[in-house]
């Protein structure tokens, strides 16, 4: 048993050095399983990111002015991310970096909620409705 485990543990040692050249060797060549998922952008991307930056704004906007804590904002985000982006690194780079930008630009402005805050919250809601629908009225199937 010792005599088998040395002779592995040998093997792998001098094998290390043609694994790395190997590596070395196919270090510039890519796969088909290794290639990346070619992603195409769909028609209402720009949309779809606006919707995810008015989440951020809604997420941080509703909890600065809420009695108790919600997260619902951001779970719905979440939910369209995973949805929409699910398997394409990029678009869920550009969804949730969408919604970090609009959860931070009022953070950046607003630390009490003020009659402005409201009235900000309340203009992103109704923004994000219309997008909403828009999206799915010409979009959806």
């Amino acid at each position: 048993m010792k005599v088998i485990r040395l002779a592995m543990a040998l093997g792998l040692v001098l094998a290390a050095p043609a694994l790395a050249q190997q590596a070395k060797e196919s270090a510039g060549k890519e796969t088909p399983a290794a290639a990346a998922v070619e992603e195409k952008p769909a028609p209402y991307d720009e949309r779809l990111e606006r919707l995810s930056e008015i989440l951020g704004a809604m997420h941080y906007l509703r909890n600065l002015c809420a009695e108790k804590a919600e997260d619902n904002w951001r779970a719905s985000a979440q939910r369209i991310i995973d949805l929409e982006a699910g398997t394409e690194p990029r678009r869920r780079e550009k969804l949730t970096a969408a919604f970090n930008r609009g959860y931070r630009s009022f953070a950046a402005i607003y630390t009490a909620c003020t009659d402005s805050a409201v009235v900000a919250e309340e203009r992103y809601r109704n923004e994000g409705a219309t997008l909403a629908t828009e999206i799915t009225a010409r979009f959806g199937n």
